[in-house]
């Protein structure tokens, strides 16, 4: 009887007990950057708020002014208030971007990397806590945090644009890149991407700033490679025009250029017939109109969805990759 007492609180201190002291040391260890990442949620937040708000309705009553002013030099208008929404959308909207670069940075410069460094990671283990879960502790909270943070931001920055809408003349239409990044699911998608990257960089390289800096490198060369695969990841819709009209087609271009008599596609030397010597031009190469292939409106879910995917799949490896390396690093 005695020996079957004894050996059952064994059992779960080794167990789920783990966990929660686990959470409590992950949050005690990495307060400030909680506390900061907070703070950043909550300023861009009420921004965002701001912005759709009382700067958009502002900026709509200036314009309004603006438009009934028909161009008379002696009518005034709120030109602040256009200024001011103007700042605030361009603020706001690269403070919601930067979050995956901070995800990756913190990731790797102190979720892992410091710890790595300084022995933390080594102590924790000597003290019933197996490197596998000290490295899932590792991801799962701050993934879930950062998720959450990033949807929420994009949730509201795109609640802001959509407020605009036929209201402020300068507001940004949908296709300019820092604005489709900031309406979409990419970001946080990138978020968990630059996690991933982070934790993978402080296993591998054990030094806290060494990884801060690989990690933030390697999230933006990935950055990089989706904005340039994004307009090809969804088939493209093609217009043709004549050779005085020049190519045409609204939103995220694919590729352009002029059509010849046997359907060949070739780039373009100018851009219509309309100008001095291209008719010449486009003659001699046998070009019978311009296409354009290009991503409209309808295409923005596709494109983000599409996107997303593919950066969670190359998140999913590289967590994978990381416990894999932990395992042949540590007995």
């Amino acid at each position: 009887m005695n020996a079957t007492l004894t050996t059952v609180p064994a059992t779960t201190a080794t167990g789920p007990a783990h966990a929660p002291r686990q959470l409590r040391w992950l949050l005690r260890l990495h307060r400030p950057a909680l506390l900061a990442g907070a703070a950043l949620v909550l300023l861009t937040g009420a921004g965002l708020l701001w912005l759709g708000g009382p700067l958009a309705d502002a900026s709509a009553a200036a314009w309004k002014q603006y438009n009934a002013c028909a161009f008379d030099e002696r009518c005034s208008y709120d030109q602040d208030a256009v200024i001011r929404y103007k700042d605030v959308y361009n603020y706001t909207t690269y403070a919601v971007l930067a979050v995956p670069v901070l995800v990756a940075a913190w990731a790797g410069g102190s979720l892992t990397g410091r710890e790595m460094e300084s022995g933390t990671a080594r102590l924790a283990w000597t003290q019933g806590v197996s490197p596998a879960r000290w490295l899932a502790s590792r991801l799962a909270l701050p993934a879930a945090l950062a998720f959450a943070a990033t949807g929420l931001l994009t949730l509201l920055h795109r609640l802001a644009w959509t407020g605009t809408e036929d209201r402020i003349d300068t507001a940004l239409v949908w296709d300019h890149y820092p604005t489709f990044y900031a309406n979409g699911t990419l970001p946080a998608a990138l978020a968990l991407a630059g996690l991933a990257i982070g934790v993978l960089a402080g296993l591998l390289l054990r030094r806290a700033v060494a990884a801060l800096a690989v990690a933030t490198a390697a999230l933006g060369a990935l950055w990089a490679a989706v904005h340039t695969a994004l307009p090809h990841l969804w088939p493209a819709v093609t217009k043709v025009t004549s050779l005085r009209e020049g190519p045409r087609g609204e939103g995220i271009w694919a590729g352009q250029g002029v059509l010849t008599a046997d359907g060949d596609r070739l780039d373009a030397p100018c851009l219509t017939s309309m100008l001095p010597g291209c008719e010449t031009t486009l003659s001699d190469m046998g070009a019978v109109g311009f296409y354009r292939d290009f991503h409209p409106a309808a295409h923005y879910w596709p494109l983000h969805l599409v996107a997303s995917g593919i950066v969670l799949a190359v998140a999913a490896l590289l967590a994978y990759a990381a416990f894999r390396l932990l395992r042949h690093r540590t007995p």
